[in-house]
């Protein structure tokens, strides 16, 4: 099984995000799954592959020939994919997935994650969509989307489409759903 994960690349955040990471790297890699990520080597993002790969985890980075110019890349990847786009590179890792896990993370985690989420909805996959928050930095998140769905702004059910966790172990039971 391929386990894609959304995390920030953020070097300026707390590190128990990072060992978070960390940890679900090594839960992949000690699952025998191999990790699919944005192909970057610093914060939670080379993270999980570092921690994957001291399992002796697969681990298999999708990154755009920009963010590789500026040194961003993790050679040590066992396959290094590098495409033109942003778009490129999401589209690649949805199709590398079998399941998607979200982390903590600003923006572009936010991005990578309701596209999967939409997707899923609208029936473009039947993957797990996961989010991994045992922080609880998602908590105001959880409630916009009860309340967008009480608003009728997103329809009965959708919401039910996230599994919420909060641990590793439980993350990567929702991914084998």
């Amino acid at each position: 099984m391929h386990i894609a994960v959304f995390c920030s690349s953020s070097p300026t955040i707390d590190p128990k995000y990072v060992d978070l990471a960390y940890r679900l790297g090594e839960g992949i890699g000690r699952a025998s799954w191999e990790l699919v990520t944005g192909g970057g080597h610093i914060s939670m993002m080379g993270a999980v592959s570092r921690g994957a790969r001291a399992v002796a985890g697969r681990t298999i980075g999708v990154i755009p020939q920009a963010l590789v110019d500026i040194e961003f890349a993790d050679q040590e990847n066992d396959e290094l994919h590098i495409v033109k786009t942003m778009g490129e590179r999401k589209a690649m890792i949805t199709d590398l997935a079998d399941a998607f896990i979200t982390l903590p993370g600003g923006a572009g985690t936010l991005e990578e994650f309701f596209e999967i989420w939409v997707g899923r909805y609208l029936k473009f996959h039947d993957k797990p969509v996961v989010i991994l928050d045992p922080f609880g930095v998602y908590d105001p998140l959880r409630d916009l989307v009860v309340h967008l769905e009480s608003e009728k702004f997103i329809k009965p059910g959708m919401r039910d489409l996230i599994l919420w966790t909060t641990s590793v172990e439980d993350a990567l039971e929702a991914c084998r759903q």
